[in-house]
């Protein structure tokens, strides 16, 4: 599991996004509102379709997952050309001395395995609804969509503060 810490000591803020289906403009203005919003690291949790969709996560500290809509084969290499990390199923890194797990949803036994793990976080797409709820101890933030939803929806997470806020993207 990678472990992540701010060079200034400052707490760690996580871009996170899903569920771009295609909609690389709309990806590229969350990504922006996200780094001016002072995240520092972008999870994408799937569902991403075209590599278009990637092409604002290159140069950033950069992670993604699949979703139910992604072929692999053609996202893989060009995500990694691209230098982001790719992790799928599912991901674990560390924030600040916190777990953060990262799956794109549609695969219950990849959050039944981070819940059973008693991770602190948890970033899930899939259903296309913002939500941030507890789970036997893992909080479960969702950060709504960017395709096929009303508000289109990410979320900036500081899991050293707990802090969870939703930005809606036009």
């Amino acid at each position: 599991m990678e472990s992540v810490r701010e060079l200034d000591g400052s707490p760690t803020m996580i871009g996170v996004l899903s569920d771009s289906h295609g909609e690389s403009g709309r990806t590229r203005r969350a990504v922006e509102a996200l780094l001016g919003e002072g995240a520092a690291h972008i999870i994408h949790c799937g569902d991403i379709e075209i590599p278009r969709c990637l092409d604002p996560l290159a140069g950033l500290r950069a992670h993604i997952v699949f979703g139910n809509n992604d072929e692999p084969a053609e996202l893989c290499g060009y995500a990694e050309d691209l230098g982001i990390q790719v992790h799928h199923p599912a991901g674990e890194l560390e924030f600040d001395g916190i777990r953060v797990a990262f799956t794109h949803g549609h695969i219950g036994s990849a959050i039944d395995a981070a819940i059973e793990k008693r991770v602190p976080w948890l970033f899930v797409g899939h259903s296309h609804a913002a939500m941030d709820i507890q789970i036997h101890g893992t909080r479960m933030v969702n950060p709504g969509a960017l395709s096929r939803a009303d508000p289109f929806s990410v979320a900036l997470v500081c899991p050293a503060s707990g802090l969870v806020k939703f930005l809606t993207i036009a």
